[in-house]
């Protein structure tokens, strides 16, 4: 193991910058309201939605001179920029994946805008680059969204993202000559490519919005085309969707033996249809399953039998298998493969083999079956952390996967699935000693009784003073479950005497469906409670103070900030709402926002789901004479999932209301978008702004 240096800022006493005398940009009030069941709503910032309008850009402009104005003025901000720099200068790449000949990969030589795809022959050849994004644009800030390659491997379709949109472009390339192959397809969104044969491919979009901006007008019906190589888009088939069949979420994939198209449906991002088409014997598309209830996901296909993954009866995920060929005449028997138990399941497949990821409070093990489901064996892994991968193609021997926790950074393994066999593949490295720092899970009380669990991390030695700068870190929505990561900003954190926790609060899907929904709809502010009371542990275990709190969360965790923050102000003295849903009367009217409903409902659904969202929404919930923590909102001006009106309007209503010297500032990313491809440079940019703030409003100042 390297030994690795620490970097610590200066040991200099420097005036902590505050918000006295700071006058905000002025904002102007509009006289808007809405109607809701009779209760009139007051919507003054309403021109704000109206994101590309010269006054909004030139409140954007006011706002960025302001904050930056701030954070230039933090002494130790470049220092702490050119720790993230140091740290984050070390080779990565990606688990390998085979297609045709070739075995591919991505690497980041360190510090690179975008990561590089690279690839070299399978049976033993020279690595060569594939795909270097970094040549999309001159700034970094165009990504690859992803790659499909047709089932030989011969033929390749990418997808690009400007400025962080979730708007896309595919680009179709010969994978010998790397040369474009037809049109470039637009107006493409949350969608994979699926190939069927080389003739071509299916693929998702919307047309783009009639009332608003591309950024942020309500996007409806999701449309499945196939793309014929040989023609233009504008001819491309309607496979399913649009006005027929309209949905809001749909994609595609086709079997490795390219004998179904598999689709599936949603109106919102829990509960889905099943459809099946044989492409050997072309029939109309079939129904496997109809109704939003339930979640199903193909595995794998062995014949005619098709494995799913579903919460159908069963909440933590089971395994089942059908018969393809009783879907034409009658009702499939459903056939329980991997049963249902106490930890949530999620399952892959490679070399006609299956592998059961299991979460068991919050760390992952791995067990392999064979496609009856017995049982092989239970896959060992380096210790308590995150484990993914484990996937491959049906005639794939050797396969790859990851493993992490909050002090290992992600290492490569590589899997013998005939005999179980693991091997070191790719060690990073890195400047960080695991040794110096410790990280344990324990389990709190929420303000109902329910435990929950949180991961601290710190420097070992660290006293239980009430004074370490802690950050608080929560999401809890979605079904998502936050599993220990290493990270660059995190390590840079501890190596500055900062506890990093990570409460797995309710809403996400570290213990199953119950989980989440207990923290949904009408039981959502179980969510703020149970990061309320991680932070309430925090202090009465004296591992921090209020002084020395800060919450942190991005997207709906941006949501859970911005409601505790105006819940309990008095809870922490720093708050970092990143690209949040802030607004909840009108979430719903934006860009896909009305598929967030299964986990938030809406203001038009009935007046008590009115009334309830209205309570925490935190853009209507901030009041004159109180004072509210020294809060950094973060967002991108090209967010087209989380539009930045959310953003712009609840830091308009904190500037005018804050009632004490806490600074409210808004940092807004004119080059970006949610964060999805966010080029390093500005990753680095934007959170040695946030350590610095969160620092400097601490009133520390040196750090260790």
């Amino acid at each position: 193991m390297i030994k690795p240096k620490i970097i610590t800022l200066s040991l200099i006493t420097i005036l902590t910058v505050n918000a006295q005398h700071m006058k905000y940009p002025t904002t102007e009030k509009g006289a808007e309201k809405d109607d809701y069941f009779g209760e009139k709503v007051t919507a003054p910032y309403r021109w704000l939605e109206d994101d590309q309008s010269p006054k909004t850009k030139k409140w954007v402009n006011n706002q960025n001179k302001l904050t930056f104005e701030y954070l230039y003025k933090i002494q130790y901000r470049n220092q702490i920029k050119d720790q993230l720099k140091e740290l984050w200068n070390y080779e990565r790449i990606s688990a390998p994946f085979e297609e045709g000949e070739y075995t591919y990969y991505y690497k980041n030589n360190g510090l690179q805008p975008q990561s590089v795809l690279y690839r070299r022959l399978t049976a033993g050849g020279k690595e060569e680059i594939f795909l270097d994004p970094n040549a999309f644009s001159t700034d970094g800030t165009t990504s690859l969204g992803g790659i499909s390659f047709s089932k030989d491997g011969s033929l390749a379709a990418y997808q690009i993202s400007e400025g962080g949109s979730d708007w896309r472009k595919v680009i179709i390339i010969d994978t010998n000559t790397k040369k474009q192959v037809g049109d470039t397809l637009k107006n493409v969104k949350f969608s994979t490519v699926a190939w069927k044969s080389n003739e071509g491919f299916y693929y998702s979009g919307y047309q783009k919005p009639k009332i608003g901006s591309p950024l942020s007008g309500k996007t409806e019906h999701h449309i499945l085309f196939f793309h014929n190589l040989h023609e233009s888009q504008s001819k491309d088939q309607i496979v399913f969707g649009g006005e027929k069949t309209p949905r809001r979420y749909i994609n595609a994939s086709v079997s490795e033996d390219q004998r179904y198209l598999i689709i599936t449906a949603a109106n919102s991002t829990s509960g889905n249809e099943l459809y099946i088409q044989d492409l050997k014997t072309p029939n109309k598309i079939l129904p496997v399953v109809t109704g939003f209830t339930n979640s199903y996901e193909v595995v794998t296909t062995d014949g005619d039998w098709i494995y799913l993954q579903t919460n159908r009866d069963a909440p933590n995920q089971k395994l089942v298998k059908i018969n393809a060929s009783q879907i034409k005449t009658q009702s499939p028997k459903w056939e329980t493969v991997i049963p249902e138990t106490k930890s949530v399941l999620k399952v892959s497949s490679a070399n006609t083999y299956l592998f059961a990821e299991y979460i068991v409070d919050v760390h992952t093990e791995v067990k392999q079956y064979d496609l009856n489901g017995k049982l092989l064996r239970t896959i060992d892994l380096p210790g308590l952390g995150q484990a993914a991968g484990f996937s491959g193609k049906n005639n794939q021997k050797e396969i790859y996967y990851s493993f992490t926790n909050y002090i290992y950074p992600s290492t490569l393994f590589k899997y013998n699935t005939e005999n179980g066999v693991s091997e070191l593949y790719q060690k990073p490295v890195i400047n960080f000693n695991p040794e110096e720092f410790e990280s344990k899970q324990i389990f709190y009380t929420s303000q109902d009784g329910t435990q929950i669990p949180m991961t601290l991390t710190y420097k070992k030695g660290i006293k239980l003073n009430g004074k370490n700068p802690t950050l608080l870190y929560g999401y809890g929505g979605f079904e998502i479950s936050l599993l220990p990561a290493f990270s660059v900003p995190t390590a840079v954190w501890l190596q500055n005497g900062g506890v990093y926790a990570v409460a797995n609060i309710r809403g996400g899907g570290e213990y199953g469906r119950k989980w989440h929904d207990a923290g949904t709809r009408l039981n959502k502010k179980n969510v703020f409670e149970d990061f309320i009371s991680a932070g309430e542990y925090l202090i009465a275990n004296k591992y921090t103070s209020s002084s020395y709190l800060a919450l942190s969360g991005g997207s709906n965790g941006g949501l859970l900030v911005g409601a505790v923050m105006t819940m309990r102000p008095d809870l922490a003295q720093v708050a970092l709402p990143a690209v949040g849903v802030l607004d909840m009367l009108r979430y719903h009217t934006f860009t896909a926002g009305a598929g967030w409903a299964y986990d938030y409902g809406t203001a038009d659904d009935n007046k008590e789901m009115f009334t309830y969202l209205k309570s925490y929404s935190p853009v209507h919930n901030v009041k004159k004479g109180v004072c509210y923590p020294a809060t950094l909102i973060t967002t991108g001006d090209h967010d087209d999932r989380v539009v930045p009106s959310h953003s712009y309007k609840f830091a308009a209503e904190l500037q005018e209301k804050q009632s004490c010297n806490n600074p409210v500032l808004i940092r807004i990313e004119t080059r970006a978008g949610h964060g999805a491809g966010k080029p390093i440079d500005l990753l680095i940019e934007e959170i040695a702004d946030k350590f610095a703030f969160t620092f400097n409003n601490f009133g520390i100042k040196e750090l260790k």
